[in-house]
């Protein structure tokens, strides 16, 4: 690319270069998430996976719950998203937030298609906004209690639009999220249907309408990754694809079917510098999809697991992988939550890094972790070709083989 990144606001290419500006969110008015037919939470108690042991589990007693969180929960996160934002500003990096006067979530809200109790929260502006280049995007979103969360970002997706001349700035076509959008059986699948499924990638939302999360595109320069998910159809991969495919980046699909509730990749496949990345061993990759990876000598590195001496909060919807959910200051120096002992040995002893370890527990009951709570504006760096070999992998399997769609 010409064009150098010191003229520009808006400028990031992928998730490790060193970063200059980035937004952290906040929790302020933060709801449960409510039930529908792209969302069915449950209380991390001892009925999921590794979830919390109590003695008078929730789920015996009382139905999920919607409306607004409690303040004390609230205050643990914001503290804790401003250490992060202290963290970050002592390293150099400038940090706006989401707009506070924004943040109305108690709020039912109607379309002509549906109603919902409340909306949800934005400390995790990674899901609804992605950087390509000079390009920011907003997500189409599937759930009904996200599809207002723009809201508080526009603010300052608006003040880089007016500051940057080359600031391109695109929305994704939201959906309608009628009833025919979702396949509502898919909550009533015990595991062994799900594993009897697992190869026909299956899930809550179908394909009706185009439906994605950012947080589910990984750009490595002139390549991006995209998992399809509990929240991104093959729809949406498509789009992006004709979306950024004549802008001259490649878009490929990613599953990991061993994941039965996939939703969003940063848990599971993060390009950590050229030529690493990191794996999830609960999660593996699927050879074919990968082969581009391989044949470009990068390593995939499996992460420890996750550290198990906290238990993860009774409200948290994410899984215990959040132990991956990094964020990066630059090629050698990454961000990760201090409890997760093992992985930072590993990033610090086998891979160099300078590990900068922070306390985010109690965010995690609000969508995410370190890199869900993040979304990078500008990175200094243009774009690269990391995978200057595609020899065989023109086809996009994902797309094309592992799925009988058109």
């Amino acid at each position: 690319s010409c064009v150098m990144s010191a003229e520009r606001l808006v400028w990031r290419w992928n998730d490790f270069d060193p970063l200059e500006e980035v937004m952290v969110g906040v929790a302020d008015d933060a709801c449960f998430p409510p039930l529908e037919p792209a969302c069915q939470s449950e209380f991390n108690d001892q009925h999921t996976k590794y979830g919390a042991k109590m003695s008078h589990p929730f789920s015996e007693y009382v139905p999920w719950p919607t409306g607004p969180k409690l303040k004390r929960f609230i205050k643990a996160a914001n503290n804790e998203l401003d250490g992060m934002v202290t963290m970050l500003e002592g390293e150099g990096v400038t940090v706006i937030r989401p707009d506070r006067s924004l943040c109305q979530f108690n709020v039912r809200t109607k379309t002509p298609d549906w109603e919902s109790p409340n909306q949800y929260c934005v400390v995790c502006p990674r899901d609804v906004l992605v950087t390509i280049g000079n390009e920011i995007l907003e997500a189409p979103m599937c759930k009904r209690s996200r599809f207002f969360e723009y809201r508080p970002f526009r603010t300052a997706v608006k003040s880089y639009f007016d500051r940057d001349p080359k600031c391109v700035w695109s929305a994704a076509p939201k959906p309608m999220m009628g009833e025919e959008s979702y396949n509502v059986e898919f909550w009533d699948w015990d595991t062994e249907e799900r594993m009897k499924r697992m190869h026909k990638y299956t899930y809550c939302i179908n394909e009706h309408e185009i439906m994605f999360d950012a947080a589910d595109c990984m750009l490595v320069g002139n390549m991006m990754f995209v998992q399809q998910s509990m929240v991104t159809n093959l729809a949406g991969i498509r789009w992006l694809k004709r979306q950024y495919e004549p802008k001259g980046i490649t878009v490929k699909t990613l599953h990991f079917p061993y994941d039965l509730y996939p939703s969003h990749m940063d848990c599971t496949f993060v390009a950590a510098r050229p030529g690493l990345a990191f794996t999830n061993p609960d999660r593996p990759v699927v050879d074919e999809e990968v082969k581009i990876f391989k044949q470009n000598d990068w390593r995939l590195v499996d992460v420890p697991m996750w550290d198990g001496s906290q238990e993860h909060p009774v409200m948290c919807q994410s899984s215990r992988w959040l132990s991956m959910n990094v964020f990066q200051i630059s090629p050698t120096k990454i961000v990760v939550e201090e409890g997760e002992k093992a992985f930072i040995n590993m990033l610090e002893s086998e891979h160099g890094f300078d590990v900068i370890p922070i306390p985010y527990r109690n965010v995690f009951e609000f969508g995410g972790s370190l890199h869900c709570s993040t979304w990078d504006i500008r990175r200094k760096g243009d774009m690269q070709d990391y995978f200057p070999n595609r020899e065989g992998c023109e086809e996009d399997i994902g797309m094309t083989s592992l799925t009988k769609l058109p």
